[in-house]
């Protein structure tokens, strides 16, 4: 029953967290955001210190449960192990106890934690396991999602209805698209092969949970009198955790999958209280018990309850109109231009914060609108997203980057706030405007600022007739980019935002 209900729980975590990654109109951020937010890593980094105290509490009492339950990766790498022993009986006995490397592991977990000391977010990103799986979902199921999407839309249009509209695929980034596709080929390949093995040698939180549930109160635990040494369990255990020959469980490993309760047919291993028969347990702690002068009562046995209840939801895509600015032309795709700092979203409060918060997942890439966020290329910033506005804007009135951000490098703002915050300012190259270059008149910049910080000047003063040029005024530009995006200038525009360092209130 136990690990029925950890099966159902993990599917529903699984799935909901997925379509956290896949739904580009922010449906499923409405009633299931938080799941982004009780990730421990994020929780961490956003200083939710209740979110993070909860884990620990739960690490040690129960055992890893957020591995094998919250956590998406862990719960993808058993979803790619059960495959092969769905395709072949004999493959269902494929694990064997393997000793624990924990030289690899632990000096992994140190680096991970002097990475975030050091504000080295690009090796943080690499490895955190919430951030490994967003990468995965957002670069490689993401496009089959929008594609299947874009079918109904285009058959939905054939028949007169607007349940679903098409919505543009494009790779964000090369560079994260390689990492994640890789990152997924070395995590199935160690899934298929064996297990866990990811999860218990590389992932940087499972091995400082690991170190917590060494010493957890309930746990998987072995009756020597009942085992008949059949060595099921161990073969069944995709964390190579169970030492059948010495009856011992490596509990830094084990993460409370429930695979073993199921497999023994005598009985011998329960989820049980630890330390009612066994105190000074270790991490590698014998599992053999004393005998009770009354067979009939187990004294060391609890009940462990768990109910849980799944709420399904049917949100239907709501068709949303595609805003078409500076008329009726399309606008021709233009080269992105070098900016000297780099765009962090409003919220984000400093590119320094930014970057010691930032794990990288790509969940504000995924649900921006507008096609603004994307991941930066830099090596020290890798796969963090940054601002830029080839195939959009950032409007004023969308916050949703800072709504699912569960590591605080974007804080949440209000629509009002945003349009105070100066992420930036725009920069005009007078000799590529079209004023200059071609001696005709333009002023699409100054049409479409929103915060009405460009105006339009006689080029020449002292002519009434003169072509006017633009002019920025610095201290109302709030880097949102409209203009930069509108000007008709190729292949690079004629005006261009500029990022800020530490964001400013005007």
């Amino acid at each position: 029953m136990l690990r029925k209900i950890r099966i159902i729980l993990a599917s529903a975590f699984f799935a909901l967290i997925t379509l956290l990654f896949l739904d580009f109109t922010g449906t499923i951020h409405r009633w299931f955001g938080w799941l982004a937010k009780i990730q421990f890593l994020p929780a961490l980094l956003a200083l939710n210190l209740l979110i993070v105290a909860s884990l620990v509490i739960i690490t040690l009492v129960f055992g890893r449960i957020y591995c094998s339950v919250v956590c998406p990766l862990g719960v993808m790498q058993d979803i790619i192990a059960w495959i092969p022993g769905r395709m072949k009986k004999k493959n269902k006995f494929r694990y064997s106890y393997s000793p624990a490397k924990n030289i690899l592991r632990y000096s992994i977990l140190a680096l991970f934690i002097l990475s975030i000391i050091l504000g080295i977010g690009s090796f943080t990103a690499l490895l955190a396991p919430y951030s490994s799986f967003g990468r995965i979902a957002s670069n490689l199921l993401a496009p089959l999602w929008q594609t299947g999407n874009n079918i109904l839309a285009y058959i939905s249009e054939r028949i007169d209805s607007y349940a679903f509209y098409s919505t543009d695929i494009w790779i964000k980034s090369v560079s994260t698209f390689l990492i994640a596709a890789l990152s997924f080929a070395i995590i199935y390949y160690l899934s298929w092969k064996n297990g866990r093995t990811y999860c218990n040698t590389v992932c940087p939180v499972g091995s400082f949970l690991g170190l917590i549930s060494r010493f957890s109160l309930f746990a998987p635990v072995i009756d020597t009198d009942k085992c008949r040494n059949c060595g099921l369990c161990g073969r069944h255990c995709k964390s190579a955790c169970i030492d059948m020959r010495n009856h011992k469980i490596d509990y830094s490993r084990c993460v409370a999958c429930m695979d073993c309760l199921d497999t023994c047919s005598e009985g011998a291993i329960s989820y049980k209280f630890r330390y009612c028969n066994n105190p000074g347990n270790s991490h590698m702690t014998s599992m053999k018990e004393n005998t009770s002068t009354d067979r009939s009562t187990d004294k060391g046995r609890r009940n462990f309850c768990t109910t849980a209840a799944l709420i399904t939801t049917t949100a239907a895509l709501k068709a949303q109109e595609m805003k078409v600015d500076g008329g009726l032309a399309p606008i021709i795709r233009k080269a992105a231009p070098h900016r000297d700092t780099n765009l962090k979203p409003a919220g984000a409060i400093s590119i320094k914060n930014f970057s010691e918060h930032c794990t990288g997942c790509q969940l504000c890439v995924s649900v921006c609108p507008n096609g603004v966020l994307r991941p930066s290329t830099s090596l020290m910033t890798l796969m963090q997203p940054e601002m830029s506005f080839e195939r959009g804007w950032c409007r004023p009135e969308c916050t949703k980057c800072s709504e699912v951000c569960p590591a605080g490098a974007i804080i949440k703002i209000s629509r009002e706030e945003k349009t105070s915050i100066q992420t930036g300012h725009a920069v005009i190259s007078q000799d590529d405007c079209l004023v200059n270059k071609e001696g005709t008149s333009c002023g699409n910049c100054a049409r479409h600022c929103p915060a009405g910080a460009i105006s339009m000047v006689r080029k020449d003063p002292s002519d009434k007739n003169s072509l006017r040029i633009p002019v920025v005024n610095e201290s109302r530009c709030i880097g949102c980019g409209a203009c930069e995006y509108l000007c008709p200038s190729r292949p690079l525009s004629a005006i261009h935002i500029e990022g800020h360092q530490v964001h400013k209130h005007i």
